[in-house]
Formats: C-alpha cells, sequence, structure tokens
C-alpha cells in the first residue's frame, strides 16, 4: 500500500482527520515549551529536541489510526512496525531531552550551589550512560518485545571474555568513579604525586590530569591514583605548611639563629604571618647544626619563588650578623686573610668628604672612624630600616639603589630614590627620634653603617662638632618645613634657625652625654 492510498483512505474516516489534525498542533505545543525553556531557563535545546517535537508530532496520530484499525479488524503489519520505530526513537530522545533538563537544572545549578563547584564531568558523564542504558532496555523490551532476561544471561559469556580484555580500562574507570563519590581531590586542588607538586586540571573515565609549577602535565591513570597515599596540600584549606633546612656553624647560639631564621623567613613575600614561622633545631650533624624552618602559604603556585625569597634572605641575614653557612667538612677550603681593600678605604674617605654631616670631622676623626667602618649588604626588597622604629645609626649607600617608603592613611607612598655617595638615618643617630620612613633595598645595596657607639668619642672629644651638627639638622629641618621660602621674613628665618639649633643642641648634648 502506498502512501498516497493511506491518505486517501485516512480523510475517509473522521478518526483520521482528527489525527492529521492534531499532529501540527502537537508539533507546535512541543516547540514553544522548548522555547520556552531555553528562553527563560537558558536549557540548551539543538537539532535533537527538534526530531523529539516531529517523533512527538507523528506517534500520537499514528497511535489514533492504530487504535482505529485494531477496532475495525484492518491492522496492517507495516503500520505496527513504524509505530514502534516511532516508539523506540521517542523513547530515545525523550532520554536525551530529559537528561539535557537534569544537566541544566540539577547538575549545573542545584548541584554547584550546594557544593560550591560544578559537577565532575566523570559523574555526569557516568549517569548519563546509565539512564542510557536503562532507555536502551526500554525499547528493546517495550517497543519490540525483547526477552531481556534471556538476553542478559546469554550474553555473559562475552560480557567476561570482553571484562578480561578491557581489565585495565574497566580499573580505570571504576577508581574514577570511587574518586568521584569519594572526592579525595577536586579540580583545582594541588597535590603531592611522586614527590611532584601538581596541580588536578581534568578528571575524566580513565586518569587524572595535573600540571606541574614548570607547566608539565602529568596524565595518571586513575588506578595509579587510587593505589597510593593521595597528598592533598588544598583540603581543607589552602594554607599549608612547608619545611626548609639549613645548617649553621657550632659556634652560634641556637636562641640567636632562630630570631635570625624567623625574622628572615618572616620578610619573604607569600609567607603567611598567621600562623608564624617557626624554627626547630633538628640535629646535630658532621659541620653543622641543622635547623628547620617550618612557614604557612596559602598560593602553591609560588612555592618556588617563596623558598628562593627565604633562602635569599636567610643568606643576607647571615652576613649582616658575622655568620656563614658551613662548608662540608670533606671540603678542604684555603682561604688567605681578609685585609681592607685599598680602593674600599678610597670610597670611604670620598664618602666622608660628600657627606655635609661628617665633613665637619678633622683628619684624626676621620681616620678613627674609617678604622672601624663596617660595611653591610641588603637584597633587592628587603626593608633596611622600617617607620617608626627605634635606631641609633646612620647609613651611606655605596653601590645600590634604595626607596624610601612613608606609611599614612593606610598606604605606602615612595617619597625618594636614593643612590650612591647618599644617605639617611643622621636625625635619628644624632636626636635619638624614631625612623620616620621606611627604607627599601631597591637593588642589591652595600651600605655603610654608622653607629653612635663610633660617633660618641667624637662628639665628647670636641664640643664645638655637636655646635656644628646642630646647626646643620636646623638648616635641614627648615628645608623640610618651607622656612627658608623666598618670600619668609629673614628675621623669622633666622629665629627658627636658631630655635631649631637649640633644641637639636640639648638632644645631642643629651643623647651622646657631652
Amino acid at each position: 500500500m502506498t502512501v498516497a492510498h493511506i491518505l486517501a483512505s485516512a480523510f475517509e474516516k473522521p478518526t483520521a482527520l482528527v489525527a492529521l489534525g492534531a499532529a501540527p498542533l502537537i508539533y507546535l505545543a512541543t516547540l514553544a515549551i522548548g522555547r520556552w525553556l531555553k528562553r527563560k531557563h537558558a536549557v540548551p535545546l539543538g537539532l535533537m529536541f527538534q526530531f523529539l517535537c516531529v517523533a512527538l508530532a507523528a506517534y500520537a496520530p499514528l497511535r489514533m489510526l492504530q487504535a482505529e484499525e485494531h477496532a475495525g479488524g484492518t491492522v496492517t503489519r507495516w503500520h505496527d512496525e513504524g509505530i514502534r520505530g516511532f516508539h523506540a526513537a521517542l523513547i530515545i530522545l525523550s532520554v536525551i531531552f530529559l537528561l539535557q533538563l537534569f544537566r541544566s537544572f540539577y547538575w549545573q545549578r542545584w548541584f554547584a550551589r550546594k557544593h560550591g563547584a560544578e559537577a565532575p564531568k566523570l559523574l555526569q558523564q557516568v549517569f548519563g550512560f546509565a539512564v542510557f542504558c536503562v532507555a536502551l532496555t526500554l525499547v528493546m523490551k517495550v517497543a519490540y518485545g525483547f526477552q531481556i532476561d534471556t538476553f542478559i544471561a546469554g550474553s555473559g559469556i562475552v560480557a567476561v571474555v570482553i571484562g578480561f580484555a578491557m581489565q585495565e580500562t574497566l580499573a580505570n574507570i571504576i577508581s574514577g568513579i570511587a574518586l568521584q563519590f569519594g572526592k579525595p581531590f577536586r579540580v583545582g586542588d594541588w597535590l603531592i604525586v611522586d614527590l611532584q607538586r601538581a596541580e588536578v586540571i581534568e578528571m575524566n573515565w580513565r586518569s587524572t590530569k595535573l600540571r606541574t609549577n614548570d607547566d608539565y602535565y602529568l596524565d595518571i591513570p586513575n588506578k595509579a591514583i587510587v593505589s597510593h597515599t593521595i597528598v592533598n596540600l588544598s583540603y581543607p584549606t589552602k594554607a599549608h605548611s612547608n619545611r626548609i633546612r639549613i645548617g649553621f656553624e657550632y659556634g652560634v647560639p641556637p636562641n640567636q639563629l632562630r630570631e635570625l631564621l624567623q625574622r628572615a623567613t618572616a620578610n619573604a613575600p607569600g609567607v603567611l604571618a598567621v600562623p608564624p614561622p617557626k624554627v626547630f633545631l633538628k640535629e646535630f650533624g658532621e659541620s653543622s647544626i641543622i635547623y628547620e624552618i617550618k612557614y604557612s602559604l596559602d598560593d602553591e603556585r609560588r612555592f618556588n619563588d617563596i623558598e628562593d625569597a627565604i633562602r635569599t634572605n636567610v643568606w643576607y641575614e647571615a652576613r649582616r650578623a658575622g655568620l656563614a653557612i658551613p662548608f662540608p667538612m670533606r671540603t678542604v677550603e684555603l682561604r688567605r686573610p681578609a685585609a681592607h681593600p685599598g680602593k674600599l678605604a678610597t670610597d670611604l674617605r670620598e664618602q666622608l668628604s660628600r657627606q655635609e654631616l661628617l665633613s665637619t670631622l678633622d683628619e684624626a676623626q676621620k681616620n678613627r672612624l674609617l678604622e672601624h667602618a663596617k660595611i653591610i649588604r641588603f637584597g633587592r626588597g628587603e626593608r633596611v630600616i622600617r617607620q617608626g622604629s627605634e635606631g641609633c645609626s646612620m647609613f651611606v649607600i655605596i653601590h645600590g639603589e634604595v626607596d624610601v617608603v612613608i606609611h599614612a592613611n593606610g598606604t605606602d607612598t615612595i617619597v625618594a630614590d636614593l643612590g650612591p655617595n647618599e644617605a639617611f638615618g643622621e636625625m635619628c643617630l644624632l636626636t635619638g627620634e624614631k625612623r620616620s620612613a621606611t627604607v627599601v633595598a631597591k637593588t642589591d645595596c652595600e651600605l655603610w653603617e654608622i653607629d653612635r657607639a663610633r660617633l660618641q668619642p667624637l662628639l665628647q672629644e670636641n664640643a664645638a662638632l655637636a655646635e656644628r651638627l646642630s646647626d646643620l639638622l636646623a638648616r635641614r629641618r627648615m628645608m623640610t618645613d618651607g622656612v627658608l621660602a623666598a618670600q619668609t621674613p629673614s628675621q623669622l628665618v633666622e629665629q627658627k634657625r636658631q630655635e631649631y639649633t637649640m633644641g637639636f643642641r640639648k638632644k645631642i648634648r643629651a643623647l651622646f652625654e657631652i
């Protein structure tokens, strides 16, 4: 029977006319529902939904015609087979549509809102695969009348053979499911895998993909991950601790070294202030005492930079304290007696002549000051002095540059950039006032530190020196306060100068016991 004969006979029956009229209405109604879901709830419906609308619009009228044919006893074989086909397609397409709705409303919304993260792709895929298998079973049983029990029993041997052939793949899939339900880690977590620190990038059916700090990608089978201990650095919070071991000489008191190592660690960028760093004496080694630094961080991506900053700060702190990280006992080290380099002495003498405060010293006093010159080094980013702290020394820059930073109203502002031959800290040295600014090494620096203990004998021997220093400080303070402006009357300038000079003279005499 041709399609033309079917249509011709259909128009002779009222039920057929109703069925044919209902088909476009069903199609348009289903399509309208889909568009409403897409516009109102942003459900992505594609070509498969169009097929579903067509299948539903065709299946309902065909079922009405089939019912009438059964009543009249004129059922054709091809008619039943066609309805079975539409029935099977309708089941499969409906399952695809429901899975899309489930993904939009449950996985992407409810699950993400409850757990604070999108549902893992592997879990969504396993769920979709299971539902699809059930749908295929329904198609075989409902639409075509297959005996599922017999089919399952008959395919048992095939399943066993396939299982043996794919046991490695199946083990990875089962392990992947266990990882999804157990949740020992998630995408974005940092793990320690084979002594490597790596971030979880993706979890799929077969493996887990990770990326190290060096941008190396690791593709590890799920079975291998499940069979080993998993160290998760991001659970329950991203803050976690690391440890560094460093050896120092036996002659250095442990308490002194603890303070040094704690200070060097706390000043490294990326180290958390809470909990504060701790230092432990771990063992007495062959050539040194081994100390262990415990510090905390919350950004594993910066792990290498943080450890580098800590070790760099330790080196500079140790050098300033006159300490050395010892060489192994098996190493033979030949050293020549350290002599004060002639070039350095020349440079320091030139520095004295350029410093207005120190140029007032006579030659004998300059020589005595140079004999005990203390040269210290600071690494880039280290704080030389801190605003508001006590101090008893000034610094002259031999090599390098520093930034002068003032903290006010909750912000840090760079107010000056100092280079070689320039000095800072003289007000604190001569008057005992607290540091008025923070000075940070802009580059690696060599500084000449002149402390109060070295300058005090020189001032006590020469009382006139204190007078000259008081006058210099007064003029600097007047320049800072803007008193020397052109419009300021000369009488007022002189009055202010004398007032400042007397104030500084009293402070210097009291501080240096003159």
